[in-house]
């Protein structure tokens, strides 16, 4: 069975969607089979993966209410080892729609049972804000990944990230677990980037990543082309960033013992 990782916070502008395509994408590049959900209306993940969103008939929100069709809904993207579960703006209107379902905090959990069979990794893209869609998400997952950046009110908001993972951990799903805290918009030039690293590491401790992300032109210039960083600038540091964070991910002591309790 698949790691399933959903990468979580609240506060908008992050580096959450980037993370999530820049990490399935580096990933996929060492050959294991990845599967990208897209859970945010605004399909950033979705457009930056190449996919034109609007010419999509189906998508993830059409998913939410056929789950036993969502293989039908993924489609491939640019790198052999990735594929996507695309979302459009019409997600928007899910949370108002699935609130009246019975099981509604578990119907995203449903989709990825039935397709992770295929991959060795399933990545969610949650949106910025702590609502049904991103408790479907939390709710589907066994790992959470949170990208925090590097500025002053960083820590502001993920007080409220850990009581919700507190919350949904105790009263819907048990096995959920921090994977690590991903320290991004890192600015070797900017003393505060170092407050705060130092901050986060101190209180979160053996929590947080090894690798940090930097503040990257290429990283935002990526998106535009449709394409993750590895397929458009591999060289530029914001790539070999995350390519070492695919390395440390791969190299997780507590993956690799959910890989030996999977095959056990």
């Amino acid at each position: 069975m698949a790691h399933i990782i959903v990468l979580a916070n609240q506060k908008g502008g992050v580096g959450k969607t980037t993370t999530t395509v820049n990490l399935a994408a580096s990933l996929a590049a060492m050959e294991k089979r990845v599967l990208v959900v897209d859970c945010d209306p605004q399909a950033n993940a979705s457009s930056g993966l190449g996919v034109d969103v609007g010419t999509l008939e189906r998508s993830v929100y059409h998913a939410l209410f056929q789950p036993q069709e969502a293989q039908q809904m993924i489609v491939e993207t640019p790198m052999e080892y990735l594929h996507l579960l695309p979302s459009t703006p019409d997600l928007v209107g899910a949370e108002l729609e699935l609130s009246t379902l019975q099981h509604r905090e578990f119907i995203l959990r449903k989709i990825v049972q039935g397709v992770q069979g295929a991959y060795e990794y399933v990545l969610i893209d949650s949106p910025p804000s702590l609502g049904l869609i991103t408790v479907n998400a939390l709710c589907a997952a066994k790992w959470l990944l949170v990208p925090l950046q590097c500025e002053y009110y960083a820590l502001e908001g993920i007080a409220q990230l850990m009581n919700t993972f507190s919350l949904v951990q105790q009263r819907l799903n048990s096995s959920l677990e921090i994977l690590g805290i991903l320290l991004t918009m890192f600015d070797k030039r900017n003393k505060l980037s170092f407050m705060v690293e130092r901050e986060v590491r101190d209180h979160f401790q053996e929590l947080v990543f090894s690798t940090t992300i930097p503040r990257n032109v290429r990283l935002s210039e990526a998106p535009s082309h449709g394409l993750p960083a590895i397929l458009y600038d591999i060289r530029s540091m914001g790539t070999q960033a995350y390519i070492t964070l695919a390395q440390e991910i791969l190299s997780s002591a507590v993956l690799q013992r959910e890989a030996q309790a999977q095959e056990g």
